[in-house]
C-alpha cells in the first residue's frame, strides 16, 4: 500500500473528512519519525507526507482527564475532570458537537473513558461500548493516607508473549467496526464525516502477540537512557510516584524491564497495523484523497526512564504525545518544533472544517488552531503549554508550564523543578536554584500563578471527590442507575465494570504461550 505524494499541495475547496486515530499510552520517543526504534511502516508513511509535531504534549498525563480536555479544548481543572473517576459533563460542547454544527456525521469507535449518564458527548453513535467503568467507582480520595496505583510493579514483572488478551479483543472490535463504518460513509457520500478510532494499545499489560514480538530481537531491546537517580538527587514527585506505583524494592530486574519494553514495542507495531488497515480502507473506498488523518495519543509511558513506568508525571516520556496531521491535498510534509498540546486539536479540526469558533464557542478555549503552522506560518510566538495532575498519587494539585526551551514543574510544598529541554533533553539537571536561569523560572512561575489558583482548586477537588464517593456508595444500595450506551453481552467480554480491580481484569484474558 502506498500513499499519494503531492509536491505542490493544491488548496482544498471542500470540507475534508476527518479520521482521528488515537492510541493509549503511546510515547513519541519510540516512533521512527521521532528518532525511535519501533517498526511502524504505516505511521511512517503518514509522517513522510504529513505534518509531524515534534513537541506535542497532553494536558494531563492520565487517560480520562487527558481525553476530556482534548475533546472540550479546555484544561481538565476547568471542567472538573480531576481524575479517572470524574464525570464528563454533558453540557460541555466537544469537538464532535462543533463538527456537527459544521455539517459532519460523527461516529466513535473505541474507548474515551466517559464517566456519567452521557456516553456520546456529541457523537451520533458509538460503535463499541465504553471500555472502563462509567460510574464513579474509580474516584480517589486525597483524605486517605495513601492510595496505591492499579498500575504497579506487577505490570512490569508480568509481561511477554500471549495468544490473546482482553485488550486485543477490544482493539479488534474497534478496528473492524471502524472499517465497516468507513464503507458506510463511502456509500452515503452526502456529508463529510468525523470518525474517531480509539485503541487501547500499547497500554500495559506489556503482553504482545508472537508475530509482533518476533519483529524485534530481544537482545537489541535497549534499557532506559536515564536510570533511577539516587534518592537525594530525585525531585519530590518522582519519589511519590515510585511509592504510588510500588516500584521501590519491587524485585524488578533489568530483564523484567527489557521484556516489558520489548512487549511495548511489539504492541506499538500492532497498533501500526491497525492504522495501516484503516488507511487501506480509505484507499479502497476512494475516501483517502479528501480525508485529513490525525494520529495522536492520550499520554506517553515512562517505560523505565528515571526508574518509573506508566503515567502521572511531567517528564517528557510521559507528558509528550505523538501528533501527525496528514492531508497532502492541503499541507506539505514538514516537522514542526513549536510546542503544542491536545487542547489545540478542537480549534484545529474546526478550522479544517471551515467552522469559525468565535461565532459559536460559548466560552473561551485553551487551545489554538495548528492549521497555520501546518501551512508554514511563523510560530515563533507560540503560546505556552500547560499541564496538570490532580488525581491519585499527589496530595495537592501539580502544575507544568512549557515555554520555548524551559519547563517548570511546581505544586504544593514540593520545591520547583526547572529543566532546559534543549541542553538537558533527558531532564537530569534541576536548574530551579541556578541564578543563571532565574529569569526563566520567574517567567514560568508568573504564568503558573496566572493560570491556576492552587488553594481554590484543592478545595474544589476535595469537594468533588467527597460528592462522587458518596453518590457511588449510595448507588451500591438498591438498584444502580444504568449509564451504559450499549448493554454488555457475550460478544463484548472485554468490558471492565468491576467490582474486580484493574489488574485482575486486565490480566484475566491473557493466554500465555
Amino acid at each position: 500500500m502506498s500513499l499519494p505524494k503531492f509536491t505542490e499541495p493544491p488548496v482544498a475547496t471542500r470540507q475534508p473528512n476527518l479520521l482521528f486515530i488515537q492510541a493509549d499510552q503511546l510515547k513519541p520517543q519510540v516512533l521512527p519519525m521521532y528518532g525511535g526504534p519501533a517498526l511502524t511502516p504505516h505511521l511512517s508513511r503518514l509522517a513522510d507526507s504529513g505534518v509531524t509535531f515534534d513537541n506535542a504534549y497532553c494536558n494531563f498525563p492520565l487517560c480520562a482527564p487527558s481525553r476530556f480536555s482534548m475533546l472540550s479544548g479546555m484544561l481538565a481543572s476547568k471542567i472538573g475532570a480531576y481524575d479517572n473517576g470524574a464525570e464528563f459533563p454533558a453540557h460541555l460542547p466537544t469537538m464532535a458537537h462543533y463538527l456537527r454544527l459544521a455539517g459532519y456525521r460523527t461516529s466513535l469507535s473505541g474507548k474515551q473513558h466517559f464517566v456519567g449518564p452521557d456516553m456520546l458527548h456529541g457523537f451520533e453513535e458509538r460503535l463499541v461500548p465504553e471500555l472502563y467503568p462509567t460510574d464513579f467507582s474509580w474516584t480517589p480520595s486525597w483524605e486517605e493516607l495513601r492510595m496505591d496505583s492499579n498500575n504497579n510493579a506487577s505490570g512490569v514483572i508480568r509481561s511477554g508473549v500471549c495468544r490473546r488478551s482482553v485488550q486485543i479483543d477490544h482493539d479488534e472490535a474497534v478496528f473492524y467496526r471502524a472499517k465497516a463504518k468507513l464503507h458506510d460513509f463511502a456509500r452515503m457520500d452526502d456529508a463529510p464525516f468525523f470518525l474517531v478510532a480509539s485503541f487501547t494499545h500499547p497500554h500495559e499489560p506489556y503482553y504482545a502477540l508472537q508475530q509482533y514480538w518476533d519483529l524485534y530481537r530481544h537482545d537489541d531491546i535497549s534499557l532506559p537512557d536515564t536510570p533511577l537517580q539516587p534518592e537525594e538527587a530525585r525531585e519530590v514527585h518522582t519519589t511519590r510516584m515510585l511509592h504510588h506505583a510500588m516500584l521501590i524494592d519491587s524485585g524488578i530486574t533489568d530483564e523484567h524491564v527489557r521484556t516489558a519494553r520489548h512487549g511495548y514495542l511489539a504492541n506499538v507495531s500492532y497498533f501500526d497495523d491497525m492504522v495501516g488497515g484503516l488507511i487501506k480502507t480509505l484507499e479502497d473506498t476512494g475516501l483517502l484523497e479528501n480525508t485529513a488523518i490525525v494520529v495522536t495519543a492520550d499520554h506517553g509511558d515512562m517505560l523505565g526512564e528515571h526508574g518509573l513506568f506508566y503515567k502521572k508525571h511531567f517528564f517528557e516520556d510521559c507528558i509528550r504525545v505523538p501528533l501527525i496531521l496528514h492531508w497532502p491535498e492541503r499541507f506539505g510534509a514538514s516537522h514542526q518544533s513549536r510546542p503544542s498540546s491536545l487542547v489545540d486539536l478542537l480549534p484545529t479540526l474546526c478550522d479544517l472544517a471551515g467552522l469559525v469558533l468565535e461565532d459559536h464557542a460559548p466560552h473561551p478555549l485553551d487551545g489554538q488552531s495548528l492549521v497555520g503552522a501546518c501551512e508554514g506560518a511563523d510560530t515563533s510566538t507560540a503560546a505556552p503549554v500547560y499541564a496538570e495532575i490532580t488525581s491519585e498519587g499527589v496530595p495537592t494539585p501539580m502544575f507544568m508550564v512549557r515555554k520555548e526551551r524551559y519547563k517548570l514543574l511546581s505544586g504544593g510544598d514540593a520545591p520547583p523543578v526547572l529543566f532546559d529541554l534543549v541542553n538537558d533533553p533527558h531532564e537530569r539537571s534541576n536548574l530551579a536554584s541556578d541564578p543563571a536561569h532565574a529569569d526563566a523560572r520567574h517567567d514560568l512561575e508568573a504564568l503558573t500563578q496566572a493560570q491556576w489558583d492552587s488553594d481554590t482548586l484543592q478545595t474544589l477537588i476535595t469537594i468533588s471527590q467527597r460528592q462522587r464517593r458518596l453518590v457511588h456508595a449510595a448507588q451500591q444500595n438498591g438498584k444502580s442507575p444504568n449509564w451504559e450506551h450499549q448493554t454488555e453481552d457475550a460478544t463484548t467480554p472485554w468490558i471492565h465494570r468491576g467490582p474486580e480491580g484493574y489488574n485482575d481484569w486486565a490480566w484475566k484474558g491473557i493466554d500465555d504461550t
